[in-house]
């Protein structure tokens, strides 16, 4: 065990006081404004243009910034929201089966095994029919019943039918509309946009964040931008795994060096892995592929009854419609009857996990379970289940060369969304004066495990709907700051550290390239701090993980120049920091003797096998604060006090 070092010092979260359906609207009707001929005197900096980044840079742009949106893509449109499958909630109650504002809040904290802040959550429940509004307006081509009304389904950990869906991939049609309303802004020149441009650091001016230093992906440049605020929209940091659903450019470097500036770092450990997954096929793997949840509304999940029926699905001496009614197990079904198919992501991950180390897992590996589809199609006919996913049927057609028509769909867990992130208070701003945090990078409203179909509501709530409130709380007083150039010496430090840190990864010439390096990070990540952590598990991973930071810092190769187009640096720099946030996630693990949502520590199980809560010790937000190059960091805590919920056992069985 390690001590960590705690402080009695914590910031103030700015909860407004009052009851919670009231507290949105009192911060609104309280809030500081800006003269709107002051806005375009203002200079924001938005990094990352996927649905956070996008809907605020665009809704900033409308409202009279001065808008400078940064992504390391080609294209602000090919951000990771594109690999969204499946749906976005909102309380509408469409279907009239007694949704509202309150029941999304209570889901969603009870899905997150209550450890997020009411406030937050509330306040997205809140915002989240007006995320559909805006969409509709947009032209985002939801899916629609024959009346023209919007469709809409459940996903896991909710009884009720809120999740709207776009045909083709939810999350690329969400971020289409907010790339349009973006480009909309670029081409009246509120916003300059850089693409191709990565952020290096965070620059602070008497210690608020008033700038970044990027590096030019295409020629190599190294270069400063300043504004009056700044804000991070870079989504988490899933790909430490290395084999994970993110889009394979996605990293953590803009948080972890705010993070190295000062910010905190929360609750890193809640790691959810999506149960809706491909299985892995082979060893050299590089992504792996995102299935709607929603397919767990129609598909029933199952495996052999015993281990000798699974070995010959696995050594295709039978097929999976060979195997009688009564040899397979609807685990999920069985064990959690009143959820059933819908049961959380934590929860249905693990049962996965848990039949195949039991031996009964399909697919080449091993690991593998399957969505079977053949009772829906018996019941609703083939043309209905096309309608509802006859582009994800043909997705998974083309990669894995089977039809689930016919066969059943094998799917198992991956790494896909982190609740930790970068801690904020209510205004979304960072501890760091100045540094705004929104989507996925922030710590999350969904607490230690997330809903299906959350993350893009929250993405889009933040940025359509929150932080163009809260910003001017901030930028308020900064109207009498003057404005200052790049050439302050905390711009030319910070420049003159990164040039000097890549400088370093040139020379070292070693003989592993990065991905074999991040792959051997990702063995340690899934075998030691994956979906089940113990103690002795998290104190190995934190001395392999030391070790490979040497290895990596003594050996790795990357071909070519640091002064021009080089994506193996671009790699390299990114797997320095996925190395440390690994550690950091084994630290948070480590700390926290519970087991709560996507964090389960094998020690603390119920008879049952259930996630078991200490709200006696850990009804708190972790806190890490940085203290330097292989110091471990000091943690602060953030305590949740529930006023409203009564936090108990999360029950998905009655």
């Amino acid at each position: 065990m390690i001590n960590f070092p705690v402080s009695d010092w914590m910031p103030d979260a700015k909860i407004p006081s009052g009851p919670i359906q009231d507290k949105w609207s009192k911060y609104k009707l309280e809030s500081k404004l800006i003269n709107p001929n002051n806005k375009r005197k203002y200079t924001v900096l938005v990094v990352g243009s996927g649905l956070a980044g996008a809907s605020a840079a665009a809704t900033l742009a409308e409202l009279g910034y001065n808008v400078k949106c940064f992504c390391y893509q080609d294209s602000p449109r090919r951000a990771h929201s594109i690999a969204a499958q499946g749906g976005i909630n909102a309380a509408k109650n469409y279907q009239n089966d007694g949704d509202s504002v309150y029941r999304l809040f209570y889901d969603t904290v009870k899905g997150g095994d209550f450890r997020a802040r009411e406030a937050n959550v509330y306040r997205l429940a809140e915002v989240s029919s007006n995320i559909i509004d805006q969409c509709v307006a947009q032209g985002v081509p939801f899916g629609r019943e024959y009346g023209g009304l919007l469709d809409n389904r459940s996903f896991g950990g909710a009884q009720l039918k809120r999740t709207f869906y776009a045909r083709g991939q939810t999350g690329q049609q969400l971020l289409l509309g907010a790339y349009q309303a973006l480009e909309k802004e670029v081409a009246k020149g509120h916003i300059e946009m850089f693409s191709r441009h990565e952020m290096m650091d965070l620059v602070l001016v008497d210690g608020e964040a008033k700038g970044i230093v990027t590096r030019n992906l295409v020629t190599g440049e190294i270069k400063s931008y300043a504004g009056d605020t700044v804000l991070l929209c870079t989504g988490g940091y899933g790909n430490v795994f290395f084999l994970s659903t993110n889009a394979m450019g996605c990293n953590v470097t803009a948080a972890y060096k705010a993070y190295k500036r000062g910010a905190f770092f929360a609750n890193p450990c809640f790691t959810q892995i999506h149960p809706t997954c491909i299985p892995v096929k082979g060893d050299y793997q590089s992504k792996l592929t995102l299935m709607s949840e929603s397919l767990r509304n129609s598909g029933r999940i199952w495996v052999p009854k015993s281990r000798e029926t699974a070995e010959k699905i696995r050594k295709k001496e039978i097929k999976p419609s060979d195997v009688p009614e009564e040899e397979r197990d609807y685990y999920l079904e069985r064990k959690y009857p009143s959820f059933g198919n819908l049961a959380p992501r934590d929860i249905s991950s693990r049962a996965a996990k848990e039949a195949c180390d039991d031996g009964r897992g399909v697919a080449v590996t091993g690991k593998g379970v399957f969505l079977d589809f053949a009772d829906e199609i018996k019941r609703m006919g083939r043309e209905w289940i096309d309608g509802q996913y006859g582009n994800l049927f043909d997705m998974y057609e083309e990669i894995t060369d089977d039809d689930p028509h016919e066969t059943p769909m094998m799917i198992y867990p991956a790494s896909h969304y982190t609740m930790g992130g970068l801690w904020v208070d209510y205004n979304l701003m960072s501890n760091v004066k100045g540094l705004h945090v929104l989507g996925e990078a922030n710590f999350s409203d969904h607490g230690a495990n997330r809903l299906g179909a959350s993350a893009l509501m929250q993405g889009l709530a933040d940025g359509y709907f929150v932080l163009p409130y809260t910003i001017q709380n901030y930028l308020s007083d900064q109207i009498q700051v003057p404005r200052f150039s790049t050439d302050l010496p905390e711009f030319v430090e910070a420049e003159n550290a990164i040039k000097a840190r890549i400088q370093k990864l040139m020379n070292i010439k070693g003989k592993e390239t990065v991905d074999t390096i991040h792959r051997k990070l990702g063995h340690i990540m899934w075998e030691h701090i994956g979906m089940a952590r113990d103690e002795k598990g998290l104190l190995e991973a934190i001395n392999m993980l030391k070790d490979l930071k040497k290895e990596f810092w003594s050996n790795v190769y990357i071909p070519g120049s640091g002064d021009d187009q080089n994506v193996e640096l671009e790699k390299a720099l990114r797997l320095a920091d996925f190395i440390e946030i690994g550690t950091l996630m084994a630290h948070d693990a480590l700390n926290r003797a519970e087991s709560c949502g996507g964090h389960f520590r094998t020690e603390h199980q119920t008879e049952e096998g259930e996630a078991l809560r200490h709200d006696d010790k850990f009804m708190y937000v972790a806190c890490w604060e940085y203290q330097g190059e292989d110091k471990d960091p000091v943690m602060l805590k953030e305590d949740l006090n529930y006023e409203f919920v009564v936090p108990q056992t999360r029950n998905y069985k009655k």
